[in-house]
């Protein structure tokens, strides 16, 4: 029996807050998120927000539909902060594992959308997430006791640490807050602008269609995505297309209104009927469908998840087995040593004398932590 097709905003509200707001599809209202290994969800942050460091299970790519934003990635067991800003257009590929923090230093709120596969993710259809401080981070889910022995604190700086930042997923800071400058060299190999006159398909009075692959983009190597940006002018028609490599593509509806066909194997219509912004849409593979546009016209992004393990067996390559990536949460290799200072102050919500006593504790190897007198 097929699954039925719909287009659909936000069903669940993750976070609402003073600093923004998170939103997410769930695979309880949309089955085909999980049947088809994708997940999508939104970000909101008004201007001073801050979105807390954190890692995900689920690799991704970011879509930035309105503002701008400065953010901190450090890949997976690595000991480098790259900063990046992030405008309206732009993509930008997040690795699972990795760890992110976002800030919105300008005027306008910031609005991302973020798609992504979920085939290795805690729950096939959402992409998860996990916070370093504040009220859902590890620090806090340890407990005073083994952070105390961990850093080698007090139960009075160990209770300070974990409870000095009662926030949760988003903050609001405070003005004059400086945020590091962005990286040097980093725009075409870290994120990209997919929204460009220079697309891979233009057509005048019709539209452009541009593309974000690994062919271009060696950061989506291993990631197993690829992500598509179109813009149609009012009532100008996508021609319909097919995924044939993947298990499907996730469509989010970022500007305008218009009116998607889908065709299946049967020769008739699996959906026909109106879709407009914010909303999405989970296609799977071999579904052909068609886009026209309303007179104002309208913009679509989509990411499309293509596993490459069956391109390696049917090479002969056999398994290859490689050791388990493992990230510390304290020590000189932890992400605490890693974070700029201003990040790391704010996630704490700490002052810097308590940043220098934290730093302090972080110059060794903790992975194993002997009986302390």
């Amino acid at each position: 029996m097929e699954t039925k097709l719909v287009a659909e905003k936000p069903d669940q509200t993750v976070y609402e807050g003073e600093g923004g707001a998170y939103y997410t599809w769930t695979p309880s209202k949309s089955p085909l998120l999980s049947q088809s290994k994708l997940g999508a969800g939104k970000l909101l942050l008004h201007p001073l927000g801050f979105a807390f460091p954190h890692f995900f299970d689920s690799s991704k790519i970011a879509y930035v539909i309105q503002g701008s934003c400065t953010v901190g990635l450090v890949a997976s067991n690595s000991s480098k902060e790259t900063v990046v800003l992030i405008k309206k257009g732009d993509v930008l590929p997040l690795p699972r594992g990795s760890i992110s923090w976002w800030f919105n230093g300008g005027d306008t709120d910031l609005t991302v959308i973020f798609l992504g596969d979920t085939a290795k993710a805690q729950v096939t259809g959402e992409m998860g997430y996990f916070f370093l401080a504040g009220a859902l981070g590890f620090l806090r889910g340890f407990g005073s006791d083994v952070v105390a022995k961990l850093f080698d604190l007090s139960n009075k700086e160990a209770e300070q640490l974990i409870s000095s930042q009662p926030g949760a997923l988003i903050v609001k800071l405070g003005n004059g807050t400086e945020f590091p400058s962005p990286s040097e060299g980093v725009k075409g190999k870290v994120y990209a602008a997919i929204d460009t006159p220079a697309a891979d398909v233009v057509v005048k009075g019709g539209g452009i269609i541009n593309s974000v692959t690994e062919t271009e983009f060696p950061v989506l190597v291993g990631m197993g995505l690829s992500a598509r940006f179109v813009r149609l002018e009012g009532k100008a028609m996508l021609a319909p297309s097919y995924v044939a490599d993947g298990t499907g593509r996730v469509i989010y509806v970022a500007k305008g209104s218009g009116r998607i066909r889908v065709v299946g194997n049967e020769g008739k219509p699996s959906f026909d009927g109106d879709v407009a912004e914010g909303e999405l849409m989970v296609l799977p593979q071999f579904l052909a469908a068609a886009v026209i546009a309303d007179e104002g016209g309208m913009e679509l992004f989509s990411v499309i998840n293509a596993s490459n393990s069956s391109m390696i067996i049917s090479m002969g390559l056999g398994f290859i087995f490689d050791r388990p990536t493992f990230e510390q949460l304290a020590g000189n290799m932890s992400i605490w040593k890693t974070l700029s200072p201003v990040v790391l102050r704010s996630t704490l919500n700490i002052t810097p004398e308590f940043e220098q006593l934290f730093k302090s504790k972080n110059t060794d190897s903790l992975m194993i932590i002997p009986l302390r007198s």
